[in-house]
């Protein structure tokens, strides 16, 4: 097994157990300015140097400085040459208004349990309880819904959580309720849904979270390199494991061949991205292709490459099945209306020349198509990309160097030659031992389900859908338990998410900071940090770099504990702790997993040292021999041999699979479908004319380090998370840099502050997801967002019947200056904490 086949082995167990200049304008070049670039710069950091607790972090690794006891600064480890600005923001995650301190639970639901007043979730009224009230709440809870409703009546999720093999709340989480009894599970991701479940029927692998061609090859070899929907740098500053960062260095190669000329990068988005600020816009070919439009795009690129005879036949013919099939609707033989480069045009607003001008030159030169995830977060997002994979094979350089497609070079230092290592294994979500009710009767309801719908689950329960050729039966969902996740942030349309959650009769948060899924929780249990516990993390993703030690910079703060210490004290409830401890503890699992590394590291010819050693000495262990690899070549130069995971063993550019599915949103070819909503003049743009994008952010992962009030200075703008607008649109709406305003549309409304900036096309405009969620009326649907999540606008549908992902970015929006009263931002503040307004009522006592 390589490098690659174990970091997704890693990825697939989690998925299982579960910018004149703006802000954003500046973030290229001093994002890849090495630590060293001036001597100034080299003076103030030189302190850092092997100075601090070392541990590491999504956003890389750092050393800490911890003054009185409390975290003061993070400073870059040594050996990381393009920090991320985000780690400045570490200590205030550990110290802030917004984190949980105690256990807290809602106030009515204290006085009824399971018949509270659900519409009371949301006010903020908490009451402090002790552990034991807590846990033995939790327990109680657990007992009831599976004696009462049974296994389809539970569902558990979780998300990015932190840092670290062992501390892992995803498989903490997993482990301990499936000692307990069976819940329902969910299907896919928010990231990358329906590009996960298209590709693998394509190509035979999912594809996203996979190794990419390894950039020395790209930059020896690509003379084109097409970013679509792509922006490496940003996305590059926070990963899944520690950061090395290294992939940055590549980035400046990337810079230097393309002023010299030597590659052209053509970057096809609406918005002039941070990377291609980087690159420079007199370098970088801009295709400002209209938002929801990319097919009808790529369906015109085939149509020249094929009217042209620039496509390779014999690619086609011996590696690919079914183009026969797609030409005819390619061509305007099934439906009158040939996909070509004019009919494209009026609906891109891109020139018909233009098109025809790209295409020849992805044909002309060896193209590496670089494909980034924010386009498939879209309805029918699986056709965008289906048709990435269409268009590299017609051009017929997959499996070469510098040539084909890849959809994950943002994503964990993708294309960093990966090193000759060991990968650790971790405290694992699965269990041998029979839960305490082994009852596997769902009453007819789906026990698994796309994470993307399980709103609908609570909202439409016995509903029946379409999901990847099976039919789904969605179950009557009763109680929640979250963990080291944020649904309010990465689910869409925050006011169906509220109706939904008043339908639930128990919600249970394990979080660290007061997030809106805590606020809408009854009970909440205080996590600690990443910096509060001893782990371990593998030191860059892709590229394998090392191992590093993950120590304690503070103590637990307040009454926080570790994961592993609040399931382990549940499982003791219903007489499981040892089969959920194993009989470890945090250090006895970190040498267990520390020790399966040695054992693995013997059969590949990696030596690591004794655990001992390596805590109290090294801390850090660096691997050798960088190895390059091109993706699909093993498939490419013998596809018999090394056939893909489709049925024909072959690229299926017509999937007879999906066809016999019989799905009209989503047929056996890639198609252009319209849109339920589609700015530049498609359905819901008179009324609502703006584009929204809601990408990844600047400065968070996530909604993680919201609560940083050191990164919110740099970034908010009159205290609200920024909208981005167009001159021409702001300058329509009389809105100037700075203004407070209003995003609205029927399905809600926020705050925001302006910044008006010529990297957004007109018609587009950008509200980074993760803002927290700050209702203007807690709990009410339709309230105010006074701080700018745009979860609150965004659509709650599923890409189509067969991935049924999220499909946030078809979402329009209207702006307008807000001339009503300013309210404070109560966001990052803690509860309201009602104090002998009621006591712990035992589960006994409560009436039904």
């Amino acid at each position: 097994m390589n490098n690659n086949d174990l970091f997704q082995a890693s990825r697939r167990r989690f998925l299982a157990q579960l910018g004149g200049l703006t802000v954003a304008g500046m973030l290229g070049p001093s994002l890849l300015t090495p630590r060293s670039a001036t001597a100034a710069q080299a003076a103030t950091e030189a302190v850092t140097s092997k100075e601090g607790i070392l541990t590491g972090s999504h956003w890389g690794a750092i050393r800490a400085t911890v003054k009185e006891g409390r975290f003061v600064t993070a400073k870059p480890f040594e050996l990381d040459k393009y920090p991320s600005k985000m780690i400045a923001g570490l200590p205030d995650h550990v110290h802030n208004a917004a984190r949980i301190r105690y256990p807290m639970v809602r106030v009515d639901w204290l006085r009824k349990r399971h018949l509270s007043d659900t519409s009371q979730r949301g006010d903020n009224r908490f009451v402090r309880v002790s552990w034991d009230e807590a846990l033995d709440m939790f327990y109680e809870e657990l007992e009831r819904v599976q004696k009462t409703h049974g296994p389809s009546a539970l569902l558990t999720a979780s998300g990015w959580q932190s840092t670290g093999m062992f501390h892992n709340a995803s498989g903490m989480l997993a482990k301990a309720i499936a000692l307990h009894g069976n819940s329902v599970g969910t299907g896919g991701d928010y990231s990358t849904g329906a590009a996960q479940v298209i590709l693998p029927r394509v190509v035979g692998s999912m594809e996203v979270y996979e190794q990419q061609t390894s950039w020395p090859l790209v930059l020896q070899n690509s003379k084109t390199i097409v970013l679509w929907g792509s922006d490496l740098l940003k996305n590059q500053q926070a990963n899944w494991w520690c950061p090395d960062h290294d992939v940055y260095e590549y980035y400046e190669q990337l810079k230097a061949k393309v002023a010299a000329g030597e590659i052209e990068v053509i970057s096809i988005d609406p918005v002039v991205t941070s990377t291609h600020e980087y690159l420079g816009r007199e370098h970088v070919k801009h295709i400002a292709v209209n938002p929801q439009t990319d097919v009808p795009l790529q369906l015109a690129l085939a149509h020249t490459l094929y009217s042209e005879n620039l496509y390779d036949k014999n690619f086609l013919a011996n590696y690919c099945v079914g183009f026969e099939e797609f030409l005819p609707y390619l061509l305007g033989e099934k439906d009158g209306q040939p996909k070509d480069a004019a009919w494209a045009e009026k609906l891109t607003g891109i020139d018909a020349e233009t098109i025809r001008g790209l295409a020849r030159q992805m044909a002309a030169n060896r193209t590496q198509i670089i494909a980034g995830w924010c386009v498939q977060r879209m309805q029918h997002g699986e056709q965008w990309a289906w048709m990435i994979v269409v268009l590299a094979a017609m051009l017929g350089q997959i499996g070469l160097p510098g040539g084909g497609f890849g959809f994950g070079w943002h994503y964990n230092g993708a294309g960093t030659p990966g090193r000759k290592g060991v990968i650790l294994s971790g405290f694992s979500g699965s269990t041998s031992i029979p839960p305490v009710h082994d009852n596997s009767d769902y009453k007819g309801y789906s026990s698994t389900i796309p994470i993307a719908r399980f709103i609908d689950a609570i909202l439409e329960p016995g509903k029946v859908i379409n999901w990847n050729g099976k039919s789904v039966k969605l179950p009557p969902l009763k109680m929640c338990i979250f963990a080291g996740t944020n649904p309010f942030h990465r689910h869409q349309q925050i006011n169906r998410i509220i109706e939904g959650w008043r339908k639930l009769e128990t919600v249970i948060a394990i979080d660290n900071q007061w997030t809106s899924t805590c606020r809408f929780a009854d009970i909440v249990l205080p996590a600690t940090t990443q910096f509060e516990r001893n782990d371990l993390d593998q030191y860059g993703n892709h590229s394998n770099r090392g191992i590093i030690a993950m120590k304690q910079v503070v103590p637990p703060q307040f009454e926080a504990r570790n994961d592993f210490d609040i399931f382990r004290e549940l499982c003791r409830r219903f007489n499981r702790e040892e089969a959920f401890t194993e009989g470890l503890d945090e250090m006895g699992w970190l040498k267990r997993i520390w020790q399966e590394g040695v054992q693995q590291g013997k059969g590949r010819g990696v030596h690591l040292p004794a655990f001992d050693d390596f805590w109290n000495n090294k801390e850090y262990v660096e691997f050798d021999h960088p190895q390059m690899f091109v993706r699909h070549q093993a498939f490419r130069e013998d596809p018999d041999l090394e056939p893909l995971g489709t049925p024909s063993g072959l690229i299926e550019i017509y999937s007879k699979t999906i066809a016999d599915m019989n799905y009209d949103d989503c047929q056996g070819h890639p198609m252009w479908f319209e849109k339920i909503e589609r700015s530049h003049g498609g359905p819901g743009s008179q009324k609502y004319p703006l584009h929204l994008q809601s990408v990844h952010p600047d400065f968070r992962l996530h909604s993680q380090l919201c609560e940083s009030e050191t990164l919110r200075q740099q970034y908010t703008v009159a205290g609200k998370e920024p909208v981005f607008i167009n001159p021409q649109d702001a300058s329509a709406r009389g809105i100037r840099n700075g203004d407070v305003v209003r995003v609205f549309n029927a399905r809600g409304q926020v705050l925001a502050g302006a910044v008006v900036s010529d990297r957004y096309a007109p018609g587009v405009a950008r509200i980074h997801e993760g803002a927290w969620y700050d209702p203007d009326k807690g709990g009410e649907p339709g309230a105010l967002c006074k701080y700018g999540n745009p979860n609150v606008l965004t659509i709650d549908i599923g890409t189509s019947q067969l991935a049924q992902a999220t499909s946030a970015h078809t979402t329009l929006v209207e702006i307008e200056k807000y001339n009503g009263t300013v309210e404070q931002v109560t966001a990052f503040n803690g509860p309201v904490e009602m104090v002998a307004q009621c006591e712990y009522v035992p589960a006994s006592q409560v009436k039904s």
